[in-house]
């Protein structure tokens, strides 16, 4: 088997550190799985146990690394990591979207995918420059989510919009004319939330492009945590 780099964007592979982001890579893509990492430490872990009998069922090599493993991970006590292919997904026409508008930060970008799972929102836009979802860092924030979900990344917003325009737009902002609440009883299908960056937020030509959408709060912050914003809006908008 060919040697294993430090991941950068432009390898075809990834890893997925931790337990159960490896569980979630089998049980999910196997297909792209190349094979999993576990530590020498890890012997008598029953979750790698389990983990090592379900990559022997479906025929994926599984190989003691602890030396790839603190690489990968950058922790002593990570012990097991699957090392998945990167295979780019087509977004569903009729489906909502998440739109993440230069989103930074691997451990919000994680965050986001794990409760778009959890609130069944399984199409992401990652529109660049951005967090690089493949990263493991992002990856590992995920819990292994992103191997449910259909994620493409689009290198500016002109060029998701090009292929989903009829899509009904809720750019998250912080002068949006209308509140979550009042929005969300009348939202259009399908539909994308746009949430953007950390820092920075959206660019005011959002309020533009579609119906912009504020997310009342008290005074007393200027503003909330990304992926706080962004559960609070899929879940409103979702029920």
């Amino acid at each position: 088997m060919p040697s294993l780099e430090s991941y950068h964007k432009d390898l075809d592979y990834s890893y997925a550190p931790g337990i159960f982001p490896a569980m979630e890579a089998l049980k999910k893509r196997p297909e792209t799985v190349r094979r999993i990492l576990i530590s020498s430490r890890s012997e008598e872990s029953e979750g790698v146990k389990t983990l090592i009998a379900l990559a022997e069922e479906k025929g994926i090599r599984v190989e003691t690394a602890d030396r790839a493993l603190s690489r990968i991970s950058g922790k002593e006590n990570c012990f097991a990591a699957a090392v998945f292919e990167k295979r780019p997904s087509v977004l569903k026409q009729d489906a909502d979207h998440i739109v993440l508008h230069h989103t930074s930060d691997f451990g919000n970008l994680g965050t986001i995918l794990r409760t778009a799972l959890g609130f069944h929102y399984l199409d992401i836009a990652v529109i660049r420059p951005a967090a690089d979802p493949y990263e493991p860092k992002a990856v590992r924030a995920s819990m292994g989510a992103l191997f449910s979900l259909r994620l493409k990344e689009y290198e500016d917003f002109d060029a998701y919009r090009k292929e989903f325009p009829s899509h009904a737009a809720y750019p998250f902002m912080l002068d949006g004319a209308r509140g979550l609440d009042e929005t969300a009883k009348e939202i259009k299908r399908p539909c994308c939330l746009i949430f953007g960056n950390e820092g920075a937020g959206l660019p005011p030509e959002f309020a533009r492009i579609g119906q912009a959408v504020r997310i009342p709060s008290s005074q007393d912050i200027d503003s909330l945590n990304l992926a706080v914003a962004a559960a609070i809006g899929m879940y409103q908008c979702r029920r």
